[in-house]
């Protein structure tokens, strides 16, 4: 069992920054793909990007490539995204997830087994 603590989330005006945080218990998070998720509003929850295991590779939806950044310190139990060059569409609840038994990388969420309880984002026109 994982529980995933996610933090950094907040108000930012486009065009800014903001790194959100993703805590995990247990000692087997380096065995785990990491992903994160956001909702929007009135919107179904959509795939923004995964990391594998020894965070060595990354994944991200067209829409956030060359802007957000994912990393993980697997000593720290920690994964990070990096958000850069925000806009208003990027306003959502974000989520981190965790795959167990994942060897590549996906957005299919159905294959995550554990998730946070996620953190808001709101940037501002």
């Amino acid at each position: 069992q994982v529980q995933l603590v996610e933090s950094g989330g907040g108000l930012v005006q486009a065009g800014g920054s903001l790194r959100l945080s993703c805590a995990a218990s247990g000692r087997t998070f380096s065995s785990y793909v990491m992903g994160w998720f956001r909702q929007a509003p009135g919107k179904e929850r959509e795939f923004v990007g995964a990391i594998n295991r020894s965070g060595s590779s990354t994944y991200y939806t067209d829409s956030v490539k060359g802007r957000f950044t994912i990393s993980r310190d697997n000593a720290k139990n920690t994964v990070y995204l990096q958000m850069n060059s925000l806009k208003p569409e990027d306003t959502a609840v974000y989520y981190c997830a965790a795959a167990a038994k994942l060897f590549l990388l996906t957005r299919d969420e159905g294959l995550y087994d554990y998730w946070g309880q996620g953190t808001q984002v709101t940037v501002s026109s």
